[in-house]
């Protein structure tokens, strides 16, 4: 059956000219035929030049996603199999892939879908009703690959239970979409070990993104006295215990999390070091300033503050916040970690608001190093949703 055409606006597909692959719905001037979300279509030029092909969905503002800029390529088994073959190839170039990103949606030319690899196990989220769509084929590609690559597959767990579902109007799901298999078990990243459990974790279980970050706080973390907030299940603070700390508080609001993470301590060795409690950072920070504490090394982790454009200045009020709070806490000569993994806080946004925070309380900030997300989150450029980690540690000393 011959695919339906799309044909943009004069002066629009600007998204599409600098690399990216997503067609807004604004952008559309005419569809050619009838069609059913999901489907995939054919985009072109105002002036009929062609763009590529993806797929369709008219509940999502990114109406297109597109899958290839030829409308030769067939989308097929063959086709998944490449992309995901090509993947893993650039994962095996550029990191360790133990425990790492597999596929990173668009970043991957795979739009919507997300796959994490935990040793011999691998995590799936479909975000978008085209992934969806596909993701039965990417776990038959991963399973052709991995047997190419003499790697082990336990299997494949969904957890396509985000948010981002409802705005592709899809459901929240959770599941199986191999053999059951346990779904705790233990990795190692850094030379640290974490009981992780992939089906009630966060996202798909671990934060692989900051694995190459946790590694960096490993010098300053040395015969240090740390403090970790929003620690989830311990990251950053096991390894600040691994590397020589000598005394560590990890702090989270979830019970759950806290339970994992004292878990992890006990299974690295580390419980008589590394000690995780249940706080409200926010709440939490102002007692300890009040009891008069310091610490070597703070570090702010929080959960993204805005997801949108529209909280942006709520956002910069809560980093500025935050970061304020940490800096009172670090001594004469210690070190601040601060991050923000959210796309839409930009880095010169996220700048401002560390700099306002220091500024208001006679600090001066000295960057030792400004960092991404790990390689294995590739930023492909067009696609500026791909670039949401900021990463920074800074040495900080009272103002002159």
């Amino acid at each position: 059956m011959q695919k339906v055409t799309v044909t943009l606006k004069k002066g629009e597909g600007r998204t599409l000219n600098r690399g990216g692959l997503w067609v807004f719905d604004n952008e559309i001037d005419a569809i050619s035929g009838p069609f059913t979300d999901g489907d995939l279509v054919n985009v072109e030029a105002f002036n009929h030049y062609p763009l590529g092909q993806g797929y369709i969905n008219t509940h999502s503002k990114i109406r297109i996603r597109l899958l290839s800029r030829s409308l030769d390529t067939t989308i097929d088994q063959a086709f998944i199999d490449e992309r995901v073959r090509n993947a893993i190839a650039y994962r095996l170039h550029t990191g360790d892939t133990s425990s790492c990103r597999l596929i990173f949606g668009e970043s991957d030319f795979l739009p919507g879908i997300t796959v994490d690899k935990y040793e011999d196990v691998c995590v799936l989220q479909a975000l978008t009703l085209g992934a969806e769509k596909l993701k039965m084929m990417v776990v038959k590609a991963l399973q052709t690959v991995f047997a190419e690559c003499a790697w082990p597959l336990k299997g494949v767990y969904e957890r396509s239970d985000a948010r981002e579902r409802d705005k592709e109007g899809l459901p929240r799901v959770k599941g199986f979409l191999t053999e059951p298999f346990e779904t705790k078990f233990v990795i190692t990243e850094n030379g640290v070990k974490y009981n992780i459990d992939i089906e009630n974790g966060q996202k798909t279980g671990f934060f692989l993104d900051q694995k190459y970050n946790r590694l960096a706080i490993h010098k300053i973390a040395q015969g240090a006295k740390v403090l970790d907030c929003f620690t989830y299940i311990g990251t950053f603070a096991l390894n600040a215990g691994i590397a020589g700390a000598d005394f560590v508080l990890g702090v989270d609001a979830s019970d759950l999390a806290v339970e994992l993470a004292n878990e992890n301590a006990k299974l690295n060795h580390l419980e008589d070091t590394v000690h995780f409690e249940t706080h409200d950072v926010f709440d939490f920070l102002p007692e300890l300033i009040e009891q008069g504490e310091s610490y070597d090394v703070v570090i702010l982790d929080p959960p993204a503050f805005t997801k949108s454009k529209s909280s942006i200045k709520k956002a910069m009020r809560g980093y500025r916040e935050i970061n304020r709070q940490g800096l009172k806490l670090v001594r004469d000569g210690g070190f601040l970690v601060t991050c923000t993994c959210s796309h839409f806080m930009d880095n010169e946004t996220f700048k401002k608001a560390i700099d306002q925070a220091a500024r208001s309380v006679n600090k001066r900030l000295a960057q030792v190093e400004f960092r991404q997300q790990a390689s294995d989150h590739p930023i492909l450029w067009g696609n500026e949703d791909s670039s949401y980690l900021k990463f920074y540690i800074f040495q900080v000393t009272e103002d002159m």
